[in-house]
């Protein structure tokens, strides 16, 4: 308990077994000289002894804090109760105090122990070698990019790279929280951290050890402690004034009532005042209130979601808004053409050609799509010019001809007219139009498929009360509004350029409350920046989310915001209960002791007691497995 009070300071390190050796022997002393007949001085020697071999490591601690400046920590305070009740006689109750402290902190040890075995074990993804194809087995860290390993059956993959011989299934539980196998072939990228089920699998490096998914999630899980939660802040400054004054209490407590009430025993108040010191430290507090967050990190990771610290998640309860982008977050993101609308003097072929050309250097899903439709690897050398305008569309000069693909922004951009046909019956889906030499050619049509998850995850929001769920969108209105009324959501707003997002995101932020914006964290980082709370989708292996966003939803559905929202609440419902009831029944004993009416056995209850069933009431966490709605 002691090195999370205040001051921080650290018990020196011993072994288990002495540690246990000297609670034990000092047990036996102290029931000696509880049961046995003893005169005075055999049973002052027997205590004494009982109090050396379990308090003593407590004082000597508290005797070294002194000249570093942490004075008042819990070694302090229960050294100075337990010395001063063995001063004015009361040697049981001197020896009970360090006994019941130690008992008590052993337990509590082995639940922070647990609950952090816990975490560790749900990120033992860090694979201990890579495997090179002689046999040799070496670190990770010395693979370098484009180096050859092999990863047999039953193990981790040690790095991020790309199957280039052999067929496995590969287990993710670790990475995203799924129980079903990935099957991979050569060709398929296969992620650190994944356990290798079947198969021999050949895979060619694509990432450094530093750089690899493995080493991001460690990263993220190791650092999330550092980023406290508004109420731990509240909590440090808090034990930081709150020890100095109950020990400026007792202090007072001890001398005012001796001069100035007539007939007060200067030994009486001093045992109070020792009884008020015990039970004042704040160590259920300043111990059980980080482990929730920690719990709480740990219960999202387990279900699949990283959260980069404790403010992340405690931002989560302030939120009112909702905002999602759509391509890769609700829908599939996996697109296909499937209409082509040639325009006269054009052929279905020519135009499919013309606009695989347009797309040939473009990574987004629909250039995928429509150079997946044409079949045939388009010829850079037709090119001569190329220019990508960002939320509108691409230019170039294909076969000597000026060549635009894009949405009607970029057509009322350029001055070329679209027929009156576009918008009087709009067609189902994303479109994209070509002209050529300022002359319309015709459309594509690409359509993207609803998440099966994403309904349920709009329904879930909805039970949890948020106030807005809103769908901001590059994509064309009619394609978005089909979309949202499928889904349920009330708001939305299409053919945003990358910096409308940001705006229309801050106006939305200025109605109250926190917003989390939800996108797939390589196109929306800035507005995953710009938000209060951002969420990338499906963001393990992806750079961007990573750096981008404050919470990786590691799987492909978006229900799992849900799942984070409902941990995020049980959280802060859990850090008030162990604020209420350690800050009630402290409160409660320091009165009674002052009142003399709580004596120290009583206030070891209160101080170790507490402590202990608060970190209790925080491990609950742990169990929480969030159901989808």
């Amino acid at each position: 308990m002691c090195e999370a009070c205040a001051c921080g300071a650290k018990k020196p390190e011993k072994s288990a077994k002495l540690k246990y050796f000297c609670l034990f022997g000092g047990a036996v002393f102290f029931l000696a000289g509880l049961f046995l007949k003893l005169d005075a001085t055999a049973r002052l020697l027997v205590f004494l002894a009982s109090y050396i071999l379990i308090g003593g490591e407590v004082v000597w601690q508290a005797v070294k804090n002194i000249p570093r400046g942490h004075i008042f920590d819990e070694n302090f305070l229960m050294s100075l109760a337990s010395i001063g009740a063995f001063a004015i006689g009361e040697y049981p109750e001197a020896a009970a105090v360090m006994l019941f402290y130690q008992i008590g902190e052993s337990f509590q040890e082995r639940a922070v122990a647990r609950s952090r075995q816990a975490i560790t074990a749900l990120m033992d993804i860090r694979p201990d070698f890579a495997v090179l194809p002689g046999g040799e087995k070496v670190d990770p860290a010395d693979v370098k990019v484009g180096a050859v390993i092999i990863v047999r059956p039953g193990e981790k993959i040690p790095l991020d790279g790309a199957v280039i011989e052999g067929n496995s299934a590969l287990d993710m539980t670790a990475l995203t929280g799924e129980s079903l196998p990935r099957d991979v072939s050569a060709g398929s990228e296969v992620l650190s951290g994944s356990v290798n089920q079947s198969g021999l699998l050949t895979i060619r490096v694509d990432k450094v050890f530093g750089e690899s998914t493995v080493s991001k999630i460690l990263r993220l899980v190791e650092n999330a402690e550092q980023k406290k939660a508004p109420v731990e802040n509240f909590i440090t400054k808090f034990a930081r004034y709150y020890t100095p004054a109950v020990v400026g209490a007792a202090v007072l407590l001890a001398v005012l009532p001796p001069l100035l009430i007539s007939g007060a025993v200067f030994t009486n108040w001093l045992y109070r005042a020792l009884t008020f010191l015990v039970v004042s430290c704040p160590c259920a507090l300043v111990v059980s209130i980080p482990l929730s967050f920690f719990a709480g990190i740990g219960a999202a990771s387990q279900n699949g979601i990283l959260i980069k610290g404790g403010n992340y998640l405690d931002a989560l309860n302030d939120a009112s808004t909702v905002v999602f982008d759509k391509t890769g977050t609700l829908t599939k993101g996996v697109f296909s053409v499937t209409q082509i609308l040639p325009a006269d003097g054009w052929t279905a072929e020519k135009l499919l050609e013309t606009a695989a050309h347009a797309e040939l250097h473009s990574n987004h899903p629909i250039a995928v799509s429509i150079r997946k439709a044409y079949g045939k690897n388009p010829d850079s050398a037709r090119l001569t010019q190329y220019a990508e305008i960002a939320g509108q569309g691409i230019k170039i000069k294909f076969d000597g001809k000026i060549v635009l693909a894009g949405n009607a922004k970029m057509f009322a951009a350029e001055k070329v007219s679209l027929p009156d046909s576009v918008f009087s019956n709009p067609p189902d889906g994303t479109v994209i139009y070509l002209a050529v030499n300022q002359k319309f050619a015709g459309a594509l049509v690409i359509a993207d498929e609803i998440k099966p998850d994403s309904q349920q995850a709009i329904a879930g929001l909805n039970k949890l009360g948020l106030r807005d769920i809103v769908m901001l969108t590059g994509d064309n209105k009619n394609s978005a509004r089909k979309i949202a009324a499928a889904l349920g959501i009330p708001k939305v707003y299409a053919e945003l350029l990358p910096q409308e997002k940001v705006e229309r995101l801050e106006a939305l932020s200025q109605s109250g409350g926190k917003t989390i914006f939800v996108g797939d964290g390589i196109n929306d980082a800035p507005v995953l920046a710009a938000s209060d709370v951002g969420v990338a989708m499906g963001g393990v292996g992806s750079d961007a989310a990573i750096e981008a966003a404050d919470i990786v939803l590691m799987t492909d559905e978006p229900s799992k915001l849900s799942a984070a929202l409902r941990i995020a609440r049980l959280t802060r419902r859990i850090v008030w209960q162990n604020i209420i009831f350690a800050l009630g029944v402290k409160a409660a004993i320091l009165l009674l002791s002052a009142l003399g009416r709580a004596g120290m056995w009583f206030a070891v209850f209160g101080d170790v007691g507490v402590c202990f069933l608060a970190i209790l009431n925080a491990l609950r966490i742990m169990l929480v497995k969030p159901l989808k709605d």
